[in-house]
């Protein structure tokens, strides 16, 4: 079964197109304001990370036919989320923590404390825009955003979802800063894939790998589809001779957001006339991605 992604979006400091994640970051760009896109109304006391969801759901969706002003353009319970976020709450979970050891449980806001749930992101972007399919939440590391692409496609094939939406974000605020050593990107990406197109497919997803260490990884994407040329993948991983390496670490660390972010910069890649082949690689995991007019 062929898998297409059929809607990309793009929320990081000083860019929402695809195509910008091939350039360097630009420096003193201003924060996304999800307000901008989709009004203020249900943001107010959601976390940094689920704005930046709801945000990235919204054009996503709408890029793949999924979302008009009507609302979803298919049946919501064929559409299921997938959120991958290492440190979306982390600053709520903290902040709690930190009011209950102080004061007790009575201090805690009950508008807050909803945010505190491991799922807040892909559970409030259900509730928002009607998806009823499965919802899921993926938070292992480097390797998460493809881990998240991964099981989308598990589930397109199983035949539980038509279309499934993958968004990979994290927030930059003072908690993240100190769990990573540094700046967090502040945004994300976000996919819809699809087994049944309601629009032009972007990338086809080919083979999704993953083995114990990132060398194997390389080795596998490699044999399996031998004839690509541009490698989206941190600097410390390895990469044939003669490749392309992009490495979208200038963005700041996009932690469970890489995998989604790269597959976002594929389609760039792809838009402006790239090789048809790409590999993405996250910690141990890795996918093929492929031009639209490839097929397999």
């Amino acid at each position: 079964m062929t898998i297409a992604v059929t809607g990309v979006a793009v929320a990081l400091p000083g860019t929402s197109d695809p195509r910008d994640l091939l350039r360097p970051a630009p420096q003193g760009a201003e924060p996304v304001d999800p307000a901008a896109r989709i009004g203020k109304k249900g943001l107010r006391f959601k976390d940094r990370a689920t704005r930046l969801g709801l945000h990235l759901a919204h054009a996503a969706l709408t890029d793949a036919g999924l979302l008009d002003a009507g609302g979803t353009t298919v049946p919501g319970d064929r559409i299921a989320t997938v959120v991958s976020s290492n440190l979306g709450n982390a600053d709520t979970v903290c902040r709690a923590v930190e009011t209950i050891a102080k004061e007790s449980t009575e201090a805690l806001s009950p508008m807050d404390t909803p945010n505190a749930s491991s799922n807040i992101i892909a559970s409030e972007t259900a509730i928002r825009y009607g998806l009823r399919g499965p919802n899921l939440t993926v938070c292992n590391g480097r390797s998460s955003g493809l881990d998240a692409v991964r099981w989308a496609a598990v589930l397109l094939r199983a035949g539980r979802a038509d279309h499934v939406l993958v968004t990979g974000v994290e927030p930059d605020n003072e908690v993240t800063r100190r769990l990573v050593g540094g700046p967090v990107a502040d945004g994300g990406a976000a996919l819809v894939l699809s087994r049944a197109a309601t629009a032009p497919a972007r990338v086809l997803l080919g083979p999704v790998v993953r083995t114990a260490r990132p060398d194997d990884t390389v080795t596998e994407l490699a044999r399996r589809t031998p004839d690509g040329r541009l490698w989206l993948g941190p600097g410390e991983h390895p990469v044939p001779p003669g490749a392309r390496r992009l490495d979208l670490g200038g963005w700041g660390e996009l932690s469970g957001a890489l995998g989604v972010v790269q597959c976002a910069a594929a389609a760039g890649w792809f838009a402006e006339g790239g090789t048809p082949v790409a590999y993405a690689l996250a910690g141990a995991t890795g996918a093929v991605l492929l031009a639209p007019e490839r097929t397999r």
